[in-house]
């Protein structure tokens, strides 16, 4: 059994929601998720980001974008004492896009993907594992895997429907995530 850990969606749950990200200087962490991340490393919890980001396929931006607006994340992480053990996105799109980038994946939230892909490729448990987002891809996605499920109300989660969607916990934003995550825990162990 690999270790547990909590999949976090990126944006609108430790970032502010930018409407297809372009620049690093959109990089702007939502307030206290550089210290609930920091409390999750401190708890000996794996931290994963697994984002869906079809503004690639779309032609908005590049794998080569990505990756440094993803240096920025780690680094404005790291102000806060905070770290990332891995990032994983999606760069399809079903419908549209570029040649290589429109497909039907199995990486792209609400599928399980990029969860599986993390727990195979960091030896990660993901029945002991959590995911958090403000979405319904990113609840169903973790249900998917086999992980218990987070709700943020930030960005989109403002507006979510969560009748239908029965996430394990509703949290205002990810600090009340983090404190219902190691409640839960300290309750399975």
């Amino acid at each position: 059994m690999g270790r547990p850990a909590v999949f976090l969606d990126r944006d609108g749950t430790i970032i502010r929601e930018a409407d297809y990200l372009r620049s690093p200087a959109q990089v702007r962490l939502l307030p206290r998720a550089g210290a609930a991340i920091r409390r999750l490393n401190e708890e000996g919890l794996a931290v994963v980001v697994t984002t869906n980001q079809s503004g690639i396929a779309r032609g908005i931006l590049t794998e080569e974008d990505l990756e440094d607006i993803h240096r920025t994340l780690h680094a404005r992480l790291a102000r806060h004492g905070a770290r990332l053990d891995g990032v994983y996105y999606c760069p399809h799109h079903p419908e549209i896009g570029r040649k290589g980038y429109k497909l039907r994946c199995r990486c792209r939230k609400p599928a399980p993907g990029m969860l599986q892909r993390a727990a195979q490729e960091l030896d990660l448990d993901l029945s002991a594992s959590y995911a958090v987002g403000d979405s319904p891809r990113d609840v169903q996605a973790g249900r998917r895997a086999g992980c218990r499920t987070v709700l943020v109300r930030t960005g989109y989660g403002k507006a979510t429907d969560t009748l239908a969607l029965e996430p394990d916990f509703i949290a205002e934003d990810l600090t009340q995530a983090v404190d219902w995550i190691l409640r839960d825990r300290g309750g399975r162990q």
